[in-house]
């Protein structure tokens, strides 16, 4: 099996090194293509006016001067050649990707470009709380990576399924066990715009996060729920946004 790693905290990203870790533990045959910098929050963003400009940092490792989305085109299309990546691995993030994160999140956008090619895809987070920021728990990652991918390959993937995988803040043995979950949602009030001002007194503004209010309880069955409890979140994410029950109702409506 052929395995196509990516992240969008950048080539230098120790999350990087899980990932291929965890990949290793399912083939010998993983090829790393991640962006040359920080591409966190950029979505599934696609470079249609720049050059990818692309860089061998290693043996079967490149950077590339983009977003997780042109890593994995770069790599599926260029790099690995007429045989292609079997699989799409994407992270492993410094930080989760829960509920509403999924829309910013580059993490996930490079496993949804790895779903829309085509491939198996799987996106993997690492929780950190205030004590780990500095260091988070990627042994957490690593330990429990590799048998949930097997399990969850053996299955069988939908072709139009992406699986966001989020390991929780804490030790491996301290993980209370692994959840199948539906994406959470949150209060976006935790959401700000910071001002400041440069050195000739001009604002510029940050956008930046609030600590979510404590007495918020995340519902059941969530994303959410499931890193609040130390467990692992494994949530089956489809590319067909449809509503369908407003699809019915606005066909009734439009006739």
């Amino acid at each position: 099996m052929r395995i196509l790693c990516t992240n969008d905290d950048g080539i230098n990203a120790p999350g990087l090194t899980t990932i291929e870790q965890i990949a290793r533990e399912l083939s010998d045959d993983v090829w790393v293509v991640a962006p040359e910098h920080d591409q966190s929050g950029v979505s599934h963003s696609l470079s249609l006016n720049d050059p990818l400009r692309l860089r061998e940092v290693g043996p079967r490792h490149f950077a590339v001067k983009g977003t997780p989305t042109d890593c994995v085109i770069m790599g599926s299309r260029h790099i690995l050649g007429k045989k292609g990546p079997d699989l799409v691995l994407s992270g492993v993030n410094r930080g989760r990707n829960v509920a509403e994160d999924v829309v910013y999140s580059g993490t996930i956008a490079g496993a949804l470009e790895g779903t829309m090619l085509g491939l198996p895809s799987f996106a993997l987070s690492q929780e950190f709380s205030m004590e780990t920021g500095d260091r988070p728990v990627w042994e957490t990652a690593l330990t429990f990576g590799p048998q949930i991918l097997r399990r969850v390959i053996d299955a069988g993937i939908p072709k139009n399924t992406v699986v966001n995988v989020n390991f929780p803040a804490c030790a491996p043995e301290e993980v209370a066990g692994v959840l199948v979950t539906r994406m959470g949602k949150r209060n976006l009030g935790f959401l700000k715009i910071v001002e400041r001002r440069d050195g000739r007194g001009n604002p510029y503004f940050w956008i930046g996060f609030e600590k979510a209010d404590a007495a918020d309880t995340p519902a059941a069955g969530t994303d959410l729920a499931a890193i609040a409890s130390r467990c692992v979140s494994v949530t089956p994410l489809r590319l067909d946004r449809t509503d369908d029950a407003f699809l019915e109702v606005l066909t009734t409506a439009l006739k």
